[in-house]
């Protein structure tokens, strides 16, 4: 199958070129049929499946071919997200696919001044990106309208739950038109995610593209038992013998990942830590050096990482071993992305043994003893 397949229309087709895309992913090839088609979607898709762009590529679609309200432009799409990266990302995709259509977009996220949003959202926009705290108070603070929403987004449910976010997402559905196309996506479906899905959607189209617990195969896993102190050693073994361009290292704790980068940084390896108590601007200048490959290493805590989608990432090392299991799948999900090949090695401390026999319970295998350190 080819995007050609899909019915699109040219002006997206050309982007999905220029972005290099060749052909659909199987979320893609499955949800943008229903989507175009009007219908409510449920999507069950780990990271790194082509998630984005299986709703934002129709959805553009659908508001070029239906006739935008007179006046200024009203807000006719809204895509929650529960994190400010996975919400910038998103917006930077949208940008690409509708390069060469006429809607005009914003993103909207806290713990940054909010004079430049306010002003973009005053400008008139139709497709809106946001986190729910932001989304909430500049709805108080009465500069956001969602009565003319058209098409409603619900992105990493199971996130917004982890992050303590159903509640806004529920005073956010209250703001919201009964009367919409409600797309909601979610990696694991939790009972309350199971709830929340039923009230939202009506006679869905459902869409799984991989079993919820399961590891992308194009992801090579191992692990290497290892006593706390000799982490640091070891993780600066592999950094010399791999000479991959961009390593993503996950610890558990925030003073965990700036502990690792300290260590990194005297051994002349350039790397950068994401995570809570970083401000908006210093994880977004992290991101986008990794991204330009000026930085060789970003190491991130679980919440801070979720949505990074670094094209070409081969290589994930978990220095410190999640103690949820799906944590696992979420983060080793940032490699071999979209059939791509790609790496992950764990570390695993006799205090961690607990939770790596419960990743393998989760994910039906064994992760093999990495080679070099057996």
């Amino acid at each position: 199958m080819t995007f050609h397949d899909l019915s699109l229309i040219q002006p997206l087709l050309t982007a999905i070129e220029r972005v290099g895309y060749t052909h659909p992913t199987p979320i893609q090839a499955k949800a943008i049929p229903p989507i175009l088609n009007g219908q409510d979607l449920m999507g069950c898709a780990q990271t790194g499946t082509g998630k984005t762009a299986a709703f934002a590529i129709p959805i553009l679609q659908r508001l070029t071919l239906k006739s935008r309200p007179e006046g200024k432009r009203k807000i006719r799409t809204l895509i929650l997200t529960p994190t400010r990266e996975l919400a910038i990302q998103i917006e930077e995709n949208i940008q690409a696919y509708g390069k060469d259509l006429d809607h005009r977009h914003a993103v909207i996220f806290g713990g940054v001044n909010q004079h430049s949003q306010v002003q973009q959202v005053k400008n008139g926009i139709d497709i809106l990106v946001a986190t729910p705290g932001r989304l909430i108070d500049l709805h108080q603070q009465g500069y956001i309208s969602l009565q003319h929403l058209e098409i409603f987004v619900l992105d990493e449910a199971d996130r917004m739950l982890d992050m303590g976010f159903i509640h806004d997402v529920n005073r956010i559905i209250k703001l919201i038109p009964t009367r919409r196309q409600t797309l909601f996506f979610s990696a694991t479906m939790p009972k309350e995610i199971k709830a929340l899905a039923n009230t939202l959607l009506t006679n869905p189209e459902m869409v799984v593209v991989t079993p919820i617990s399961s590891t992308a195969e194009t992801v090579e896993q191992s692990m290497v038992f290892v006593e706390t102190a000799e982490k640091k050693d070891v993780l600066l073994d592999l950094l010399t013998v791999n000479s991959t361009p961009s390593v993503l290292v996950f610890t558990r704790t925030k003073h965990g990942a700036d502990r690792v980068v300290k260590i990194l940084a005297k051994s002349k390896i350039t790397a950068a830590a994401i995570h809570g108590n970083k401000s908006q601007n210093a994880r977004q200048n992290a991101l986008n050096g990794f991204k330009q490959q000026k930085i060789r290493v970003l190491v991130a805590t679980d919440i801070a990482a979720r949505g990074i989608d670094i094209d070409d990432l081969s290589l994930v090392v978990n220095y410190d071993l999640p103690n949820v299991p799906e944590t696992y799948v979420h983060r080793i999900g940032r490699t071999g992305r979209a059939g791509a090949n790609g790496q992950a090695i764990s570390f695993c401390n006799q205090e961690e043994r607990a939770y790596l026999k419960d990743i393998q319970k989760l994910i039906g295998r064994t992760i093999d003893l990495h080679p070099s350190y057996c």
